[in-house]
């Protein structure tokens, strides 16, 4: 599951179908095991079962669920006849209910929210009712599907825009990781989590404000003091010696890597 999605492919809108999949799987994978019914009792799939359960829960958002509710494909009689737990998303209380939660975070103006509820509604009506549209459902990317049929609902279809693009990498959370190893480093090691995961916070925001800036788009040196042991003080700011990186920092992050490994004794 976790190879599956840790691409820079568009999945966002896979994820919530991938999890129930991979539950699904491994009930048969067990039952068939211990040579059991589907619908005989195992504890030992009950206690997998919670644990799957449990890490979903405090893994998937309302996004998932408006990603999910996006994708034309679930809607198909070919993706519901693959399997007899496949429910389209209309009628899956959680998915309606996360995804309205989402609706009503998105759209803070009710008659946005209006509107764009209004394209559910009419999901099987107009342009989306035709034949073509229909056909297209399983045949189309979901992407692809928005684009050639999905004018009848335009805040719709601004939100799949960006949902089916949406990749799932981990590569930003490995990248506040190397940030957090920058300020939880052998210099600075009595830092208790709480303040070092404030100071990432902080950090993050402070590089994704600063993107809005006239002096980044200008192009301008930034200046972050990411390692307080390494800079010179200029009017009260830190200044890297390596400030002239991009924020991508896949060079900076190997300089400071280097620099820390050279403190290590052996």
């Amino acid at each position: 599951m976790l190879h599956s999605c840790d691409t820079y492919e568009p999945n966002l809108h896979l994820v919530y179908e991938k999890w129930d999949s991979m539950i699904e799987e491994v009930k048969l994978a067990i039952y068939k095991h211990e040579g059991k019914e589907l619908n005989e009792s195992s504890s030992f799939y009950q206690v997998v079962h919670d644990i799957l359960i449990n890490r979903w829960t405090k893994s998937y958002t309302p996004l998932h669920c408006l990603a999910h509710s996006l994708n034309p494909r679930y809607y198909c009689k070919q993706w519901l006849d693959m399997s007899p737990n496949h429910v389209a998303p209309h009628r899956d209380n959680e998915i309606c209910i996360e995804r309205n939660k989402c609706i009503r975070s998105y759209f803070v103006d009710a008659n946005e929210r209006l509107e764009a509820t209004a394209g559910f509604v009419s999901s099987a009506e107009g342009e989306f009712g035709q034949f073509d549209s229909l056909q297209d459902r399983w045949n189309l990317k979901p992407k692809e599907w928005w684009v050639i049929y999905g004018s009848s609902a335009p805040k719709l279809q601004s939100i799949a825009w960006k949902l089916l693009s949406q990749p799932t990498s981990s590569s930003s959370a490995e990248r506040n990781l190397c940030i957090y190893g920058f300020i939880h480093s052998l210099k600075m090691n009595r830092l208790n989590p709480k303040r070092a995961e404030d100071l990432v916070f902080v950090h993050i925001n402070l590089r994704l404000l600063s993107r809005k800036s006239k002096i980044y788009n200008e192009g301008v040196t930034k200046m972050w003091d990411i390692d307080g042991d390494e800079f010179d003080l200029f009017d009260g700011a830190g200044i890297l010696e390596v400030t002239t990186l991009s924020l991508d920092e896949p060079e900076l992050e190997v300089a400071f890597i280097g620099e820390e490994n050279t403190d290590i004794q052996p």
